[in-house]
């Protein structure tokens, strides 16, 4: 008897269980009123008086073993439930990480970006709240020029000479001051002007303009450079320049490129002329090159300017320019794509 006992008891240290049910039946089927312990004191009485105590201490011994096995799984399986519900499961796969989406303006402000750098083009930043003279004044746009009529303008009540910037033609001027030619450099940013709100314009919007300035700098090299950056954006290589008007450059153009007309939309966009106007350009006025310690003797150069958000319509079919900026998750949703 004393062996059944033992044996109970090897089995007992080597049981494990990874469930509460599985140690509930282990309980019973040793420490219940049914159980082996219980069957095992009811015996006691049939043991000869020379074996009790020996068997009394074996059965102690069972019991204090089954007892500590139930307590230690119990706690076992406490500790692993609670790690689970602090990580959760860590066999299961992890949740997807839900992709954001790229702005629509940024997508083609770095595309434009990406062509410009392939053909030595830097990029250079300036402030968006900016003094007269660097967004007038150097620009050959002196005080009570007519050409400001050109750009309603944000000033800053507290002061007339300090004003939200209306192109980011100002950049260039500060980098010209800071830099000497060769200077080849495109200017991203946000700019801001006193315009009605519609589907078609809005007070704030994106440019990014154009500067190279270096010996013997000709039109043909604008035209050229031009020609380039249509082919690589819009795979389109025919364009014509027409003549214009800046007040900075002179001779001046604006630039159209053949959209061409397949589709309805084509007819729509291009007004049933196929031809579709995408900046402005020109050579660098001689006194916008002064006012910036450059020699206009020595040096020329041609710069260009074009509206982001415009290209971005054009590019992605987008119908208002308001969306843009409404930040709509559903409407950015569909550039996920396009990272």
């Amino acid at each position: 008897m004393i062996d059944k006992i033992k044996e109970h008891i090897a089995e007992v240290e080597n049981f494990t269980a990874d469930s509460k049910e599985a140690i509930e039946t282990f309980r019973i089927k040793y420490l219940g009123k049914k159980g082996v312990l219980n069957d095992l004191f009811a015996e006691f009485k049939n043991v000869p008086n020379d074996q009790k105590k020996e068997f009394g201490q074996t059965i102690n011994q069972l019991k204090l073993a089954a007892t500590e096995k139930v307590s230690l799984l119990k706690e076992a399986l406490d500790d692993k439930i609670e790690e689970t519900g602090k990580y959760g499961d860590l066999t299961r796969p992890g949740e997807a990480m839900a992709l954001g989406a790229r702005h629509p303006i940024s997508i083609v402000k770095n595309q434009i970006i990406d062509i410009f750098s392939r053909i030595g083009f830097n990029v250079s930043e300036g402030p968006e709240i900016e003094d007269d003279w660097h967004n007038f004044t150097a620009l050959n746009l002196p005080e009570y020029h007519p050409a400001r009529d050109m750009q309603d303008t944000f000033f800053i009540q507290t002061d007339p000479d300090i004003l939200l910037r209306t192109h980011t033609s100002s950049v260039q001027v500060r980098y010209m001051e800071n830099n000497k030619p060769p200077i080849r450099t495109i200017s991203p940013g946000r700019v801001y002007r006193n315009e009605a709100i519609s589907a078609r314009s809005h007070c704030f919007f994106h440019q990014v303009e154009g500067l190279y300035i270096d010996r013997d700098v000709s039109f043909a090299d604008l035209k050229q450079t031009l020609q380039f950056f249509t082919t690589e954006l819009f795979g389109k290589s025919k364009i014509r320049l027409r003549p214009s008007y800046f007040p900075f450059t002179e001779p001046s153009a604006e630039v159209d490129v053949y959209w061409g007309l397949e589709t309805e939309t084509d007819y729509k966009m291009t007004k049933g002329t196929g031809w579709l106007e995408i900046m402005g350009c020109g050579m660098v006025d001689p006194n916008v090159l002064e006012n910036c310690g450059i020699d206009s003797n020595e040096y020329s150069g041609f710069a260009f300017g074009m509206g982001i958000d415009r290209i971005t319509l054009l590019l992605h079919q987008i119908s208002d320019i308001r969306l843009l900026s409404e930040n709509d998750v559903r409407f950015l949703e569909q550039f996920k794509s396009t990272l």
